[in-house]
């Protein structure tokens, strides 16, 4: 379970487990620049997943992958300019994920990555259609 809280301004607590984070926007969007903003969390989710999952398969396969390093951005695009997108008006979310690898991985091995890369639960979800209910608590 998470919990998030927020009292003042865009400055936002988030409980997660035992771990207590903070997500805040930047100065020039009206923040106080605190802590990494919404998106930065969400791709933070996303990269941090992605390498667990490839982590475990080079593990199960006993691939020689010393380390990985992804780098993972957010954008907005015109969906016109989106050859495989069904939306086709409007724009459209956009993430670049690029993943480096270190270690002794034929070309094989690194093709076989990347394919793995996108079977990461968040990239499932975020993939998928989903459906978010917000409800108001009553306590």
């Amino acid at each position: 379970m998470v919990t998030v809280k927020n009292s003042n301004g865009y400055e936002t607590f988030i409980t997660a487990g035992s771990y207590e984070l903070k997500a805040d926007e930047p100065l020039e969007s009206g923040g106080t620049g605190m802590g990494p903003t919404p998106y930065d969390l969400l791709l933070s989710a996303l990269g941090a997943c992605t390498a667990m999952t490839m982590r475990m398969y080079a593990e199960r396969k006993k691939l020689s992958l010393e380390a990985m390093t992804i780098t993972l951005n957010h954008d907005k695009i015109h969906a016109e300019d989106c050859e495989n997108c069904e939306t086709k008006v409007g724009k459209l979310d956009r993430i670049i994920i690029k993943i480096s690898f270190t270690g002794n991985l034929s070309e094989d091995d690194k093709t076989k990555l990347m394919q793995i890369s996108e079977k990461c639960p968040v990239h499932r979800t975020l993939t998928s259609e989903i459906k978010i209910e917000s409800v108001m608590n009553e306590s």
